[in-house]
């Protein structure tokens, strides 16, 4: 945890407003999605701008779903984050790859649906800087996460490891209820704090952003 307690990270931002109001009610973890099939998606120049902005204030992390090398290396280019997000079907030696080759801390997506899924979490222990565990998406999904699902949450009870974050569905109205349940140290929104698909909402990224200090305080 932080000094500020339970770690925050608004997921999917696109637009300076919407940046500037996630680092001043402050949140510690920015993130941008390269994905171009996602509503979320920045192209570089976005990413550049908007890095140039975060820089030193929060931290930048970058999402990508099954990237090739040249693509992350663009990405990291453009943003110089601090954290790499991986989301997509990435195995135990590509995340050990990406970590030596670019030296940058990898948050590693996990796809839960039950037990099972954070069982085999364990094989990203070694490399992975943090594990997010998030909703498993249904079958023929187009994006692997930001779709608004919730997963049990019991299912974590047991699960130990320092260094993870809790995902899918969270939003100011259940995400005390998730915190008690889990007890996650840190905890990742993109879809609770939309007015639409793909849309941040300041209010929103604020308003989740002081319950969740609230809980910790």
């Amino acid at each position: 945890m932080s000094d500020a307690g339970v770690f925050i990270k608004i997921c999917g931002l696109s637009t300076e407003t919407t940046l500037e109001a996630t680092i001043k009610a402050g949140a510690d973890f920015a993130g941008f999605v390269f994905f171009e099939k996602s509503p979320r998606h920045v192209d570089l120049e976005t990413a550049r701008r908007l890095g140039e902005q975060a820089s030193g204030r929060i931290k930048k992390v970058a999402l990508v779903v099954d990237a090739d090398d040249m693509q992350i290396e663009k990405i990291i280019s453009a943003l110089n984050p601090e954290y790499l997000q991986l989301h997509g079907q990435e195995t135990s030696q590509r995340v050990a790859a990406l970590k030596k080759q670019f030296g940058l801390p990898i948050i590693k997506a996990i796809g839960v649906a039950s037990s099972a899924d954070i069982q085999a979490s364990e094989n990203f222990k070694m490399d992975a800087e943090y594990l997010l565990l998030d909703a498993k998406p249904k079958p023929g999904a187009i994006a692997p996460g930001g779709a608004g699902a919730v997963f049990d949450w019991r299912i974590t009870q047991g699960f130990r490891l320092d260094k993870w974050m809790l995902s899918g569905g969270l939003d100011c109205q259940n995400v005390a209820t998730a915190l008690h349940e889990t007890g996650a140290p840190a905890v990742d929104v993109s879809s609770g704090v939309e007015s639409a698909r793909g849309v941040k909402d300041c209010e929103k990224i604020i308003a989740f952003i002081r319950v969740v200090r609230a809980l910790s305080s």
